[in-house]
């Protein structure tokens, strides 16, 4: 069913106004129409608002419709006003479109109301149109700077964060297991490992991120972001976490899993202003052709259910548009749900909702599962004790504490380690070398004078044996994706911890398989 055209009818002739009437319904057009025969009575209508459609008699006896239609253009400039009149001659016509009216017809050729009316609106769905399409612009804008910021502050906060965390694992490692001081640090360590996971937050938001899937128990990463979870929703909420199957094994990456849960999360804390109940649970599903043809197979499912108020089916429609939201101006960007698609289908899965206006909200979404044998990059470590060596080392890093760090780990693992701020300055200490040969470099990727990338490019092209190994508080897609410099480069993201580091050096310089360097321009 059609939802009816509101109109408002300022006109003093019921036979008239039931004629107008009569004719746009006879076209199809349902109206719900409200009639109105002097100024103050049009004038309390237009501020009640709910009109789509304004019609005028060009001449009342208390009245004018050129005096409705200038007043309807300044106050009212998105409504379209129709003049339908019996005196309406061509200098009057003319004075009307400049006192704004949007047509004009006469009551003798009522056959031109239909389409005049279906012109007129027309005219303001494609102004509303482009209205959305300029503030989806202007957004898009906003959210371009704003993400640009985000990338550089998480970059500037990862350098701070690896010097913490560093430096907290070396006192820890310094002190008796039973010293109180020992907790104090592994607590500092804690501190900057949240302040990590808030930074991979803002690179998912700024696009920046390091995308690493690797196979994960997707029952862990759940368990593991629970007491975060739970400092999202207020006193008024009650958050409860239902893992299914132990065997619920995908391949995605860790960081893309938490910024599901958090925005669906939140999405679900605001459909429940007044409190009620979150549930997230987990379950091991065979989705067949007939449910999903493109997406049949074993997966893993990861719902989140809310007690809220749910929603229209005109908005489920609608939700996964980008910058479409239904929370107040100010509280929502519209693009929380729109990330959680496209996450999931670059995960090869996909995310569905079940929702009635007042029975709550349930988001569904499906990751491929896979065989329960984690990548190698996804194995937690066995041992704390870290590797040692003897080969040279070069660090080029920018950012001095980090730079000092890296230098003081590795040193104290026994590698000989030179230094360098800049690409530039990593030349000529590699060119004025005349001992033992480098054998890896650990840079950083954005640097002054000369970016990490150019610098490893001009040292492998001198020395083809050589390992480099990036690090970056975010990602360089060249570098990520390993197209620029091809085989024996790796990448670390910032923050890295000491073990993670050394452990990292280690790997790199025990490979003895080393391929003939390449250049991959896309």
């Amino acid at each position: 069913m059609k939802s009816p055209l509101h109109i408002l009818h300022l006109e003093d002739d019921p036979h008239d106004a039931t004629l107008i009437q009569s004719t746009l319904e006879a076209a199809g057009i349902v109206c719900a129409t409200t009639c109105v025969q002097n100024r103050a009575d049009f004038v309390a209508a237009l501020e009640a608002g709910g009109f789509d459609l304004i019609l005028s008699d060009f001449s009342l006896p208390a009245y004018d419709g050129l005096s409705a239609a200038a007043l309807v253009r300044t106050r009212w400039p998105a409504l379209p006003l129709i003049l339908v009149s019996g005196t309406l001659g061509e200098e009057l016509a003319i004075d009307s479109f400049k006192s704004g009216a949007t047509d004009y017809v006469l009551k003798d050729r009522l056959a031109r109301l239909v389409p005049a009316v279906r012109r007129a609106m027309l005219e303001v769905d494609e102004r509303a149109r482009l209205r959305r399409v300029e503030a989806q612009f202007v957004e898009a804008q906003k959210m371009e700077v704003v993400g640009q910021l985000a990338g550089g502050v998480a970059h500037d906060f990862n350098n701070l964060l690896s010097v913490i965390l560093g430096y907290s694992e070396m006192i820890a490692a310094e002190l008796e297991p039973d010293s109180h001081l020992r907790t104090c640090a592994e607590e500092i360590r804690n501190a900057a490992e949240r302040g990590a996971a808030l930074t991979r937050q803002l690179l998912v938001f700024s696009r920046k991120e390091t995308v690493n899937p690797v196979v994960l128990d997707l029952n862990a990463v759940v368990r593991e972001l629970g007491p975060m979870l739970r400092q999202l929703v207020d006193g008024n909420v009650t958050l409860t976490i239902l893992l299914g199957e132990p065997t619920a094994h995908v391949r995605a990456d860790s960081g893309h899993i938490g910024q599901v849960l958090m925005n669906l999360v939140v999405n679900a804390r605001d459909a429940m202003p007044g409190g009620g109940e979150i549930c997230i649970t987990t379950h091991n599903v065979r989705l067949d052709e007939q449910y999903a043809q493109t997406h049949a197979g074993d997966h893993v499912m990861l719902s989140v259910s809310d007690t809220g108020t749910g929603m229209t089916r005109e908005v489920k429609q609608r939700l996964f548009e980008a910058f479409f939201t239904t929370k107040p101006k100010g509280k929502g960007t519209g693009l929380g749900l729109a990330i959680c698609q496209t996450i999931l289908r670059e995960s090869g899965g996909h995310i569905e909702v079940c929702s009635e206006p007042g029975q709550g909200t349930t988001f569904k979404t499906y990751f491929p599962r896979v065989a329960p044998v984690p990548d190698p990059q996804a194995r937690p470590l066995a041992s704390r004790v870290l590797p040692r060596g003897a080969e040279t080392v070069l660090v080029v890093e920018d950012e001095p504490a980090v730079r000092h760090l890296a230098c003081l780990a590795l040193g104290g693992q026994g590698y000989e380690v030179l230094s360098a701020a800049n690409g530039q300055e990593a030349l000529e200490v590699a060119r004025a070398r005349t001992g033992t040969p480098i054998r890896l470099v650990v840079t950083d990727v954005i640097m002054p004078l000369m970016d990490g990338v150019a610098m490893a490019e001009q040292l492998r092209a001198a020395y083809p044996e050589l390992r480099i190994l990036f690090t970056s508080g975010y990602t360089d897609g060249a570098v990520t994706n390993h197209g620029t410099l091809g085989y024996g480069v790796q990448f670390l993201a910032k923050p890295y911890s000491i073990v993670t580091l050394t452990r990292k050096v280690r790997e790199m310089l025990d490979d003895k398989e080393l391929p003939p360097p390449r250049v991959d321009r896309g």
